[in-house]
């Protein structure tokens, strides 16, 4: 079984958890730490920016599978070159973080391009539907991506969100949005679902009980000053996905 056939593995079983390093993070230090947390905690995958020192450098230190996040079908084509396990179109905090809004046709773009130099040589590929998006244009732009046989779908809401109070409230709120995305996506598409984007140890449950397949961290892990910590987070949400999925087996 290779490194994608197992993180298939964990999205048949709904427990896959991929760690996300940042797509505009370029800094080794902290895509050092942040992939050695994913790998020591248990994690199912990470996902890097597109950088070929970077991606030389995780396959030589993980047996994780890899993922590559870019906006660029160009980039994407290339590090499926360089023997990447997945590729995705999305985790696009760095253009909210300019003030661009990505439209879903854009998304179609850069699938379309991307598959057309891939050619014949497939991969597992995820797409980011924009959690901006009217939910109806979420639904449209997702039966489209299923159509085109993407793999993953991944969904978005924290940059859209505005916690109004602190401690717990405040990440539910925060991941309110990316969670009601991901159960509206799931009654409308048979592929697998990943919730993403503000997802923390306290909302990871809620996101796997709400039907998904996956859930991406990033900030949670990827914003802490401490390789331990790091683990300790990663740790924490691999243990937390263990609990949910006992309480569930049990409560059926």
């Amino acid at each position: 079984m290779n490194r994608i056939d197992l993180f298939r593995r964990d999205l048949d079983e709904k427990r896959a958890i991929k760690v996300i390093a940042g797509i505009d993070n370029f800094n080794k230090d902290s895509v050092k730490s942040v992939v050695a947390a994913a790998q020591i905690g248990g994690a199912s995958a990470v996902d890097i920016c597109f950088d070929r020192e970077i991606i030389s450098m995780v396959k030589e230190m993980t047996t994780l599978p890899i993922f590559v996040s870019s906006v660029n079908p160009e980039e994407l084509a290339e590090a499926v070159r360089m023997g990447v396990d997945a590729i995705e179109v999305g985790n696009f905090d760095a253009l909210y973080r300019k003030g661009e809004r990505i439209t879903a046709q854009r998304v179609l773009d850069i699938v379309n391009e991307t598959l057309r130099l891939l050619g014949n040589e497939r991969t597992f590929i995820c797409v980011t539907v924009p959690g901006h998006l009217d939910i109806s244009e979420q639904i449209s732009l997702a039966m489209k991506l299923e159509e085109m046989n993407i793999d993953l779908i991944q969904t978005e809401g924290a940059a859209t969100t505005q916690a109004s109070s602190s401690g717990a409230r405040g990440l539910l709120q925060t991941a309110e949005v990316s969670i009601s995305n991901t159960i509206e996506l799931i009654r409308n598409i048979s592929i697998p679902v990943m919730t993403a984007s503000g997802i923390t140890t306290t909302t990871a449950p809620l996101a796997f009980a709400s039907g998904a397949s996956a859930i991406g961290v990033g900030s949670c892990v990827n914003k802490l000053n401490s390789e331990i910590a790091m683990i300790a987070v990663v740790k924490s949400l691999v243990e937390s996905v263990k609990r949910a999925s006992v309480e569930q087996t049990i409560n059926a």
